[in-house]
């Protein structure tokens, strides 16, 4: 039996990829620094175990310079790995992008699949902004810009598609929810599902410096607040292409996420 390797077995996405799959009977290995199957470190070489895996989803828990995955990804290619999926970023495409070098290497697996999700909606529910959501005050760099918010329901059920099934290699999919929305109104969203909260735009500089100040790499959140601050809001086919249904909406999202 195939075994299939979940990167970040533990996060947003791959723990619901890591259950579709074994709910579909498949052999399921986890991967992360702590709480997984096994332990895998990206900065740490000797814990690549790749022995019989046939396919693998890739992700970088940490975007940050250095090229990490792109070397695990070399590792694996030359293990035999044969089919991968990367979720990368919707600017990963761009030369100077941290995930560049790892969307190159993938390219040269037998199959592959690049996901470029827009913004979870789970960065509410269980994510970055949790928090915000408790305090009631989410201050982001945003503007009144508008994204089209992904469900990582979904995108966990197009990563399971291309893991599984036929039909998806060399495609990246550009994954977004079905409609454009502004912080300010997903703020409504929540309010009318029981959680008050106020979205504060507040400026990039002071949002990098709140995010340095709670260990977020610089780099990493000036990119965030870059991405932040010139929010595309366009909603793709891409996700109704992939799985031939209609992507979940924020609203739909807000009214059956598990708020502990």
């Amino acid at each position: 039996m195939d075994t299939f390797l979940i990167l970040g077995g533990t996060g947003t996405t791959g723990r619901r990829i890591a259950d579709r799959l074994r709910a579909g009977g498949h052999d399921v290995r986890t991967a992360a620094r702590t709480g997984a199957d096994v332990r895998l470190d990206l900065d740490d070489p000797t814990t690549w175990h790749l022995d019989g895996i046939a396919a693998a989803y890739l992700m970088e828990p940490t975007i940050r310079p250095g090229g990490r995955l792109a070397r695990f990804t070399e590792a694996a290619l030359a293990a035999g790995v044969r089919r991968l999926v990367l979720l990368s970023a919707s600017r990963a495409s761009d030369a100077g992008h941290p995930l560049h070098t790892a969307e190159q290497a993938v390219r040269d697996a037998d199959e592959w699949t690049i996901l470029h999700p827009n913004w979870f909606a789970q960065n509410f529910s269980e994510g970055p902004w949790r928090a915000a959501v408790r305090t009631g005050r989410l201050a982001l760099p945003a503007g009144n810009g508008r994204t089209a918010f992904v469900d990582a329901d979904d995108i966990a059920d197009v990563a399971v598609a291309a893991l599984t099934t036929s039909g998806h290699h060399g495609r990246t999919y550009e994954l977004t929810g079905p409609e454009a929305i502004t912080f300010a109104e997903a703020a409504a969203h929540l309010e009318d599902a029981g959680h008050r909260v106020e979205y504060v735009a507040i400026d990039s500089a002071t949002y990098v410096e709140e995010q340095v100040a709670q260990g977020v790499p610089r780099s990493g959140a000036e990119l965030l607040a870059a991405i932040l601050g010139g929010l595309d809001g366009r909603p793709t086919t891409d996700l109704q292409r992939a799985l031939d249904r209609p992507a979940r909406s924020f609203r739909t999202f807000v009214r059956n996420a598990d708020w502990g």
